[in-house]
């Protein structure tokens, strides 16, 4: 295992998604809206979303610098979308937001932390 990326671009290239991801859900676009609507993410929490996502970005970029930061950061992405799809599931939502959105961060994020970390 190492502390720093080597290669780097997957981290930045998983910062660069999670910093789009945040904007997006600044004021949630409609297919994040809806999502958060199918698997009955409460309305009074979707604020809490963009500083998640933009923090990660963070973590991933200066992670680059510092020792275990983009690691643990890549981590606690991995623990968010495998929460996210255990609310896929809870909410019987087995359609595009599960499997491409969910699923696919979920496996951006493992490759990243894999190739990045591990190897």
């Amino acid at each position: 295992m190492t502390l720093l990326p080597d290669p780097v671009w997957p981290v930045i290239v998983l910062a660069i998604i999670s910093f789009i991801d945040g904007l997006l859900c600044i004021k949630p676009v409609e297919f994040i809206a809806q999502c958060f609507e199918d698997v009955y993410f409460p309305r009074r929490w979707w604020w809490i979303t963009p500083p998640i996502k933009f923090a990660a970005t963070a973590g991933l970029i200066l992670g680059i610098w510092i020792p275990g930061l983009a690691a643990l950061t890549a981590a606690c992405l991995i623990v968010y979308f495998v929460l996210a799809i255990a609310m896929h599931i809870r909410a019987h939502d087995f359609g595009r937001n599960l499997f491409v959105n969910a699923t696919g961060m979920l496996v951006i994020c493992l490759a990243t932390a894999t190739f990045c970390f591990l190897v």
